[in-house]
């Protein structure tokens, strides 16, 4: 019995994790192809889940509500790529972190203002009920939402390996001015993949909004990506995945078998003492890509 307790805590934490890789990749398409890192992310969560949410209050079928809510998404990457940052291009990386930092704000205000500030519940058809498998319960939402990733996942591998706007992706991920050199358009490559993180940000917000509620707060889930990227490195879609799992076990199992020596409550804590730790050790992460410098 104590080995099926540990056995559900540890699956249950892993399932956890994939939750954080879902905010953790949007954060990789746009830091591993203009070098910035996105702090709006959290923002364009929230908007997604809000704007789905509403939608659905009013009456629209979901699928209508997606189809929307998709194409709303779409377009607010864009227009993040086009009036903000392209004219922010070649600036400190400071600079761009607090153009994001302060998008962040105005989305949010967006949202207030276009859907109030109520909270609202997201049902998505999916019952969060225990499964046995094995003698191991497991939550059957938790078992859906790494499905959704894992097709995530597969989607982006083979829009990035076998598309010409994929390719070209690749392109300016390992070389800017080389990409530049071959006649690539580095500011529709830039389009495409804000597209693609708002579309990340859609489905990462309708799994967070159905645990969470839809609510302002839901948008400080991007905290939980950082110790994610940092763990499996900023640049690496798999390592986002390996971070998110890492951290969602390391948060289970601490609570769980540390957490009643020292009082409880680390789990909100411990995945950041961790990354700590590991940034002392390999700043670059699992599979980020190591900087190297001519001298």
């Amino acid at each position: 019995m104590e080995w099926q307790f540990f056995t559900e805590v540890l699956v249950g934490g892993l399932l956890s994790g994939v939750m954080y890789s879902l905010v953790a990749i949007g954060f990789v398409l746009i830091y591993k192809t203009s070098g910035v890192l996105n702090f709006a992310q959290g923002a364009l969560l929230l908007f997604a889940a809000l704007t789905f949410v509403s939608l659905t209050e009013r009456g629209l079928p979901i699928w209508a509500a997606i189809l929307l809510t998709l194409a709303a998404m779409t377009a607010i990457g864009a227009l993040i790529e086009r009036t903000v940052l392209r004219p922010l291009v070649n600036q400190p990386p400071i600079t761009l972190f607090m153009a994001t930092l302060g998008v962040s704000y105005v989305i949010e205000g967006a949202a207030q203002l276009l859907w109030g500030t109520q909270v609202h519940g997201l049902d998505l058809g999916i019952d969060d009920l225990p499964l046995e498998i094995g003698g191991v319960l497991i939550s059957s939402f938790d078992l859906f939402a790494a499905a959704v990733a894992g097709a995530m996942v597969a989607a982006l591998t083979l829009f990035f390996r076998y598309t010409r706007i994929g390719l070209g992706f690749r392109a300016v991920a390992d070389d800017q001015l080389a990409a530049l050199a071959v006649g690539l358009s580095l500011d529709r490559i830039w389009t495409a993949v804000w597209t693609a993180a708002g579309v990340v940000a859609l489905v990462a917000g309708l799994l967070w909004g159905a645990r969470l509620g839809v609510q302002f707060s839901l948008s400080l889930v991007v905290l939980k990506a950082l110790p994610v990227l940092v763990l499996g490195g900023f640049d690496s879609i798999s390592g986002a995945i390996v971070g998110g799992l890492i951290v969602g076990a390391v948060e289970k199992l601490a609570e769980v078998y540390v957490g009643p020596f020292v009082g409880g409550g680390i789990e909100g804590w411990i995945a950041y003492v961790a990354a700590l730790g590991f940034l002392l050790i390999r700043p670059s992460g699992l599979f980020g890509a190591k900087p190297v410098e001519r001298v």
